[in-house]
């Protein structure tokens, strides 16, 4: 039987919120509360939504950047919810990730060649000459040229920045890469190019990928499967197929009712959801989503729904299904 290479079931990170002389703590922010999905070996999931519903949380969770407050993560069968730190060393080579800023992401005293070769030296690859032309290696492979690692990330533009970054996630060879927004910064004819960059990549070096976005027309073109977040909680998943073509959360309908038209011509129904988000320090009883729900129903705030296998293999967490 085959397993996800990486699995993440009931996933919930809480910050204490402390106060006073001794810093007592006072309440809770329930910034991830309980997130589950699967990915194999080659697939693309897309965890999606507007800002702060948790999906960054959740992402530096499941690598284990954060420690979680409970749930369990399992990679390649092995359960890594509460490895030590000589485990989570070895982890860090299996599972790297893109971030969003690509310029606070470098480090500005470092070089390109000391920014790819220092997680290599590390984990002990590519031993003297070997690294160096793994490093000229990898810079073709994201399209600059090996003549660019000696230079300092400030000599680049955003683009060859995160192009930069994503090299250095390759360098230690990972299975699974999490792209938190790595387009989410630059320029939309950079997107275009990173996002062809990321899906040629991926066949290439049969990488997992995890994209975090707010940007539904994003994930369309390179993820295969899409989990929606709101408020920390996992509200509808399913093939990129099912939830465009057919979404069954109002949540994920008001989302993709805003993406922009490329033709003028075209028109669409605009969801324009009332309220704001509720505050994840003090989240509504019942279904999260109902206060600003257009089809919230009797009991919806007063009952949390769990996700529900509508067929297909989409899931969605509303009492409608």
């Amino acid at each position: 039987m085959n397993h996800p290479l990486l699995q993440v079931e009931d996933l919930k990170i809480h910050f204490p919120i402390k106060k006073g002389l001794f810093s007592k703590t006072v309440g809770w922010v329930y910034a991830v509360d309980g997130v589950s999905f699967s990915l194999n070996k080659g697939e693309t999931l897309g965890l999606v939504g507007e800002s702060g519903c948790g999906k960054t949380t959740a992402g530096l969770g499941f690598l284990r950047l954060i420690p979680p407050t409970s749930g369990r993560i399992t990679y390649a069968g092995r359960d890594i919810s509460e490895a030590d730190k000589s485990t989570l060393q070895g982890l860090r080579k299996e599972m790297q990730i893109i971030f969003q800023d690509p310029y606070s992401s470098l480090n500005p005293r470092f070089t390109v060649n000391e920014i790819l070769g220092d997680p290599m030296e590390i984990h002990g690859l590519y031993p003297g000459k070997q690294r160096r032309e793994r490093i000229e290696y990898l810079l073709e492979k994201v399209g600059l040229s090996p003549d660019y690692a000696r230079r300092y990330p400030h000599e680049f533009s955003g683009g060859q920045r995160q192009r930069i970054g994503i090299a250095r996630a390759l360098a230690v060879d990972p299975a699974v890469v999490v792209g938190d927004e790595p387009v989410s910064a630059l320029d939309v004819s950079i997107q275009a190019q990173i996002i062809n960059l990321l899906i040629g990549l991926q066949k290439e070096f049969r990488l997992s990928y995890v994209i975090i976005a707010h940007d539904l027309a994003v994930v369309e073109y390179i993820c295969d499967y899409i989990a929606v977040m709101y408020l920390g909680r996992v509200v509808e998943t399913g093939s990129y197929k099912d939830l465009y073509l057919n979404p069954k959360h109002p949540y994920t309908r008001s989302l993709l009712s805003a993406i922009p038209l490329s033709h003028p011509a075209q028109t669409k129904n605009r969801i324009i959801l009332k309220g704001d988000v509720p505050s994840p320090i003090n989240p509504p009883p019942g279904c999260p989503f109902h206060p600003r729900c257009p089809e919230r129903m009797d009991g919806c705030d007063q009952h949390r729904p769990t996700l529900k296998d509508i067929g297909g293999g989409q899931m969605v967490s509303c009492f409608q299904y």
